[in-house]
């Protein structure tokens, strides 16, 4: 249907069409010099010493787990309240994930003092996911890792230039993960990135990336090898030219446009506060990259009855997330998992419309429908 508020839009202009054009003109289209342009200004923007572009977040948080040598036998603490990929990535490695429950409604993400209930002698690692770009209390969390000696794998697909005390997201912990699918803050269609300060775990990375290679088809290409060697067993993890090219544009209006995210989301604040809704992260600490707006209903209003009145409005929402815990093969594995706070959200969180392009206009039209659909949701 055409939507007149969609959840999501991308600000591409000719620049992007530019930089795909000059890459079809050089032909060479497989990972090579503008993928390391990118890398090297992805880095410098936040703050880290080695950058890898991937197809995707969720394999980058895969090879976060292989890098930190995460296998059957060990334990993950993931949070619930996320994207199914951020514990699949541990599955993939035969591990298992332990979930924690989040702060609570107006703060969605992973609570230290929960992730310390669930560690066991088999936990490695703690695996973050900051929520709509906003920061997760990362000094408590690092406290609890140094404590425990577990890593910290930052999942900060929502993310991108997001920072707290000055510090990048992404970078707090041992590896980073970041994603540029079609509805994030910096789009590629699909794409990721890997950020790590480490190098022994960039030099791991670097390896799986591309098939445990000890040598890629870009440095044959330019005439830096004329064979290689298979030191592990690798994956095709790796982005192309084309995505590498449009995240470099993309990466050249982040700033502006996380700003803008913020404006609309400041203005929403304000023109939905004397109703009856939880504004999570309203306050919160950091500079927030501002992806998504989430709201929490009353526990009287029918969740899908709102989003249907917001639907017939014209206006596009979604939930995220529903728990990952409760999904049929989650639920299969770990049938005992109760997270009250996580579960509570998943029950009423609604997200609406938010990017950088919609205007003062489209923010109001929302609020407007919000209004409608509040009354009309009532049960």
């Amino acid at each position: 249907m055409e939507w007149r508020v969609p959840l999501a839009d991308i600000d591409y202009g000719q620049e992007e069409a530019n930089a795909v054009l000059g890459v079809l003109q050089r032909k060479w289209l497989t990972m090579g010099e503008v993928t390391q342009t990118f890398e090297k200004a992805f880095a410098e923007a936040h703050g880290a010493r080695f950058a890898f572009g991937v197809t995707n977040a969720t394999v980058a948080l895969h090879l976060a787990c292989l890098a930190l040598d995460i296998h059957s036998g060990d334990e993950v603490i993931v949070p619930s309240l996320s994207f199914v990929a951020t514990a699949n990535a541990v599955l993939y490695t035969g591990a298992e994930v332990r979930f924690a429950d989040v702060i609570g409604l107006d703060e969605l993400t992973i609570d230290p003092e929960e992730i310390r209930k669930q560690i066991t002698p088999k936990t490695r690692a703690i695996m973050v996911m900051h929520y709509g770009g906003y920061p997760c209390r990362m000094e408590d969390i690092l406290t609890i890792a140094h404590d425990y000696h577990l890593y910290v794998i930052e999942d900060a697909a929502h993310a991108p230039g997001a920072s707290l005390n000055g510090k990048s997201l992404g970078v707090w912990g041992d590896v980073g993960c970041f994603s540029f699918f079609s509805n994030k803050n910096l789009s590629t269609g699909e794409g990721g990135m890997i950020l790590t300060n480490r190098e022994d775990l960039a030099e791991k990375i670097r390896l799986l990336r591309s098939h445990g290679m000890t040598t890629l088809t870009y440095d044959r290409h330019r005439g830096h090898a004329f064979s290689y060697d298979v030191l592990a067993l690798g994956y095709n993890y790796r982005i192309d030219e084309i995505h590498s090219a449009l995240g470099i544009e993309q990466l050249k209006k982040l700033s502006r446009n996380n700003a803008l995210r913020k404006k609309w989301s400041e203005l929403y604040w304000r023109e939905l506060a004397d109703l009856p809704l939880i504004f999570p992260f309203a306050k919160s600490n950091g500079q927030s990259a501002c992806h998504l707006f989430p709201v929490i209903l009353p526990r009287a209003v029918n969740r899908e009855r709102f989003m249907q009145s917001m639907k017939d409005q014209g206006v596009q929402t979604s939930i995220h997330y529903p728990p990952i815990h409760q999904f049929s093969y989650y639920r299969s594995r770990y049938n005992q998992v109760v997270l009250q706070n996580t579960e509570q959200a998943g029950l009423r969180e609604v997200t609406l419309p938010l990017y950088p392009t919609m205007g003062e206009e489209k923010v109001m039209l929302v609020v407007e429908a919000v209004r409608t659909a509040l009354r009309k949701a009532q049960d």
